[in-house]
């Protein structure tokens, strides 16, 4: 299994505020997993972080960090959001500092 790094993506753009954070910790979770999202088993949400709106979502494998990163658009949707919500999925690096997992 690779590194937990390796397998980790950083989301952005997660509307902060407007759910309970365990809520919108599940709707993350449902939303890589799905294949339409080019999801797969997802072994953990990190939210909320010391960042506002960011989370840290690590798969159990990194093909699933590359499918992710190969979608076009990654859309937030749920009945419990009033709209949704353009989501900004990045590589994991350790060698970004403002990034602490």
């Amino acid at each position: 299994q690779a590194a937990k790094s390796a397998r980790t993506v950083v989301i952005t753009g997660i509307p902060d505020g407007l759910l309970h954070n365990d809520v919108m910790t599940d709707i993350l979770m449902i939303h890589f997993q799905m294949s339409k999202n080019n999801g797969g088993d997802v072994e953990e949400v990190m939210y909320p972080t010391v960042r506002k709106g960011v989370a840290y979502v690590t798969f159990e494998d990194q093909e699933v960090v590359e499918s992710v990163l190969k979608k076009d658009e990654h859309r937030l949707e749920d009945k419990r959001l009033s709209r949704d919500y353009p989501l900004n999925v990045t590589r994991y690096c350790e060698n970004v500092s403002s990034f602490i997992i």
